[in-house]
């Protein structure tokens, strides 16, 4: 029995359920849960969309303890079939779809929620997507909440888009090397009205600048003078046949004026001449960006909820 299994079993003896084994995540793991990820996805949505290189980035595996953040459970047969990790407040909790409803997912929340505890979290958030009924009984049944709705939304690139000029003073070219740390302060400072907290460079490079699907050439920047004031950062993500946009930020005191429309253009043109079938992205209600990206033509593919509860310390 690892350190985790023993934490675990000392909060629900019973777990993990007979012919279910379980241990700390290491690096070696990614593949084998950009598997399961794959297959949960394709089970609920009929493709997979998440990238080994995502699944790497999102993996508390660095620090002093990692062991500690992360959980997987395998079953006799030495298959992965479910996976816990948590960062702060946020947690993520997947299930095989052929191993639900035999506790699995129950251990894996209740380990969360007391390794959160352990780190000093007074709540706990988790994204689930709206098809996947089973976690989301799961959360309701545990006292979450709903938070807030995010949508996957996609624009298809039949044709190539065109791309209207930028506004008066504002020029935009692709991003290049040694736009990393103005690209950080744009975006950071634009989510602050979002995010709960923000993150350091080392821990936002590896979502975006940094991941190997990272695209130059489908990430314009907008600037006004020598001050970046407009980012969209793309991603290339080899397989899937569609463009990717991790992040699209403007300047507080440059929006509405069009600058994210003619950047969010020119991604979309630079994606359709890559031969790309389509482009997605993720936006959520609280940024009230959802209206934008409908203007722009954008639908929506799929939604997902986070859901958030207070913990409660003994």
């Amino acid at each position: 029995m690892t350190s985790v299994d023993a934490r675990l079993c000392a909060l629900r003896p019973e777990w993990p359920p007979a012919g279910y084994r379980c241990r700390s995540a290491t690096t070696a793991d990614v593949d084998a849960l950009h598997h399961l990820v794959a297959a949960y996805e394709r089970a609920l949505h009929g493709r997979p969309t998440t990238g080994a290189d995502q699944l790497a980035a999102e993996l508390p595996l660095s620090g002093p303890r990692p062991e500690s953040d992360t959980l997987l459970v395998h079953d006799d047969g030495g298959r992965l079939v479910g996976y816990c990790w948590v960062k702060g407040r946020r947690a993520r909790v997947l299930v095989d779809p052929g191993h639900q409803r035999l506790g699995l997912g129950s251990g894996l929340l209740d380990w969360a929620e007391t390794r959160a505890r352990q780190a000093g979290s007074d709540r706990l958030a988790l994204t689930v997507s709206d098809a996947d009924h089973a976690a989301i009984a799961l959360l309701r049944a545990g006292g979450y909440s709903r938070l807030v709705t995010e949508w996957l939304l996609e624009m298809a690139l039949p044709h190539e888009p065109e791309v209207p000029d930028p506004p008066a003073g504002i020029s935009v070219r692709p991003f290049r090397h040694g736009d990393e740390q103005a690209a950080y302060q744009l975006t950071e400072n634009a989510f602050d009205e979002w995010q709960p907290r923000r993150k350091t460079y080392a821990e936002w490079a590896p979502l975006s600048v940094e991941r190997a699907t990272f695209l130059p050439a489908a990430s314009p920047v907008a600037f006004a003078g020598d001050q970046m004031v407009g980012a969209v950062l793309s991603l290339d993500v080899p397989g899937h046949g569609e463009g990717y946009v991790e992040r699209v930020a403007v300047r507080r005191d440059q929006r509405d004026r069009g600058i994210a429309r003619t950047l969010l253009r020119e991604a979309f043109r630079a994606f359709h001449r890559r031969g790309r079938a389509a482009c997605t992205l993720w936006t959520h209600s609280g940024t009230g960006a959802l209206s934008l990206y409908e203007r722009l033509g954008m639908t929506v593919r799929r939604s997902s909820t986070v859901y958030c509860r207070a913990l409660v310390t003994d």
